[in-house]
């Protein structure tokens, strides 16, 4: 399972209920942002979630809304101290411009924490139990990036199994769950393939940021438990979203009805529209749907 917690959910600018983009997504112990606009230091305070432990901040794109939070967030680390490595990660394009940035704001000494990354399409990195990769996104000609979280597959001990075959509760159990046979008080060998049912799919979560274009993203977020994408416009102002590289609710539900998507979140939300008309406009096309605000915390578990 991924614990969400969206840090900023509004479109270009802040408003007075909205922050800039951010969003953190957590996984027993692995913590990472994903874009982090201008405020997401103070987000992170509200949200009582805190600045240890997150090594990890994963950037769509270099357009200054994802991106100006990153100053303040490095600077209050180093004056809290902590010292643990950050890897900020994203296109070539956008790691290039966020180490002039930070090299202009904060220094190149505190920046000096910051490890920046740049990826192509494809695995970014595994942790265990699941894995992180990259995907290619349509936005205004710049190199945006989506990400895609995915558990591992599971096979689950089957308890009729164990009682059948006399493995008793405790650390023969938690061995065979781990994947290692064990030897019983009777001497016989019980091997995990013995004890486990059929694989499982872990949940998978897609992170989209801005994107002028919905089509082409179907294979890549096909059968995701959720969706995380931009609804900046409404179908009405499709022309104005072409023109500006966005896309409107229409187009992302769409897009989650065509790839068999769990749950379809907005995010990116513009003060033109009322969240209940972009909810209207999206729910009729793919029922599934929130259009999330700030501190909007989710759990995404496999469907």
């Amino acid at each position: 399972m991924f614990d969400l917690v969206f840090l900023g959910t509004s479109a270009a600018v802040p408003s007075a209920e909205r922050s800039s983009p951010a969003l953190y997504v957590s996984r027993g112990p692995d913590r990472l942002l994903v874009d982090c606009g201008e405020g997401t230091q103070r987000q992170l305070m509200r949200a009582r979630l805190g600045f240890r432990g997150l090594r990890h901040v994963l950037l769509t794109h270099a357009h200054l809304d994802h991106i100006a939070g990153l100053a303040g967030f490095v600077a209050t680390r180093a004056l809290y101290g902590i010292e643990e490595p950050i890897d900020i990660v994203g296109s070539a394009e956008t790691v290039g411009y966020v180490g002039h940035y930070l090299a202009l704001t904060v220094g190149r000494e505190r920046a000096a924490g910051c490890r920046l990354r740049a990826v192509e399409p494809g695995p970014v990195r595994s942790w265990p139990g699941w894995r992180l990769s990259a995907f290619a996104v349509q936005h205004r000609g710049t190199q945006s990036l989506g990400y895609r979280f995915e558990e591992s597959a599971r096979a689950p001990l089957l308890p009729d199994r164990l009682m059948a075959l006399g493995v008793p509760d405790g650390p023969d159990r938690r061995e065979l769950a781990e994947g290692r046979p064990v030897t019983l008080a009777d001497g016989r060998l019980i091997t995990p393939e013995l004890v486990r049912g059929p694989p499982i799919a872990g949940a998978r979560l897609i992170v989209v940021g801005d994107v002028e274009d919905a089509a082409p993203l179907t294979p890549q977020v096909a059968n995701a438990d959720a969706l995380v994408i931009e609804a900046t416009y409404l179908d009405r102002d499709a022309a104005l979203a072409r023109s500006h590289g966005h896309l409107t609710a229409g187009a992302g539900a769409r897009l989650a009805r065509d790839a068999g998507v769990g749950e379809l979140l907005l995010t990116h939300i513009s003060g033109r529209y009322r969240p209940e008309e972009i909810l209207t406009e999206a729910a009729a096309l793919f029922p599934k749907t929130r259009v999330v605000a700030d501190f909007d915390h989710i759990p995404v578990r496999a469907g």
